[in-house]
């Protein structure tokens, strides 16, 4: 195979996506442009055959850093490029199949904060068919206080084209009881939301043993 430089532009991955669009690439020139260059005596077409065929033999969930180092002279680079990609590919799905349908879901997912020493303040954005876009941690405050002000909740909600957020926090304390300060945040990001045209569905309380939801005035602990 001639190296790159020497292939016709129409042939080349990068010229191909702008004038055709990505359905018109196959699947090794779609890695050639996350590659961008290849190796001694490998173009970066050569290189992406090469590195399909281990993804498909062992599996793109099973592949690891490890054993792309394997390829020779694929260096530590390229390597952190393709599992950085296949593990952020992972984590878009996942968000995006996962289902939110009760406070219970929000506690199950906050495992990684829920019996924290500090206080996060986390935010999860819907798009208008109420499927879960993303989660965002917006703060992490004290043991006894989490900062946040409406712009930092809805930012991301308006960058998102989010139709609806549910915010959560966590005490630290176990006390599963909203706080005066808590009603009062409610209130500010109901309002802040409404001007926007983003819904507040719900603030959950949670700590490691159950929750509080602001929605349905329940404690489950």
């Amino acid at each position: 195979m001639p190296k790159i430089k020497d292939l016709p532009k129409v042939d080349m991955p990068r010229e191909k996506l702008e004038r055709y669009g990505l359905g018109k690439l196959r699947d090794y020139e779609l890695l050639a442009i996350l590659l961008g260059s290849g190796i001694k005596d490998l173009n970066v077409l050569q290189l992406s055959k090469r590195i399909l065929k281990i993804l498909v033999k062992d599996g793109v969930d099973k592949t690891t850093f490890e054993q792309l180092l394997k390829i020779r002279g694929l260096g530590k680079a390229k390597a952190s490029q393709i599992v950085a990609v296949i593990e952020l590919g992972k984590r878009l799905q996942s968000n995006r199949n996962q289902e939110i349908l009760s406070p219970e879901d929000i506690w199950k997912s906050c495992a990684d904060f829920r019996d924290s020493k500090k206080e996060h303040f986390v935010a999860f954005y819907f798009d208008t068919q109420n499927c879960l876009i993303e989660r965002q941690i917006i703060s992490i405050g004290t043991l006894n206080t989490s900062l946040v002000h409406p712009r930092e909740v809805f930012e991301p909600a308006v960058a998102l084209h989010s139709a609806s957020i549910i915010v959560v926090h966590n005490h630290p304390s176990g006390n599963l009881e909203p706080s005066l300060e808590d009603r009062e945040m409610t209130d500010r990001l109901i309002e802040a939301g409404k001007i926007l045209g983003i819904e507040v569905l719900d603030h959950v309380v949670i700590s490691e043993k159950g929750f509080t939801s602001g929605r349905k005035k329940t404690i489950i602990g």
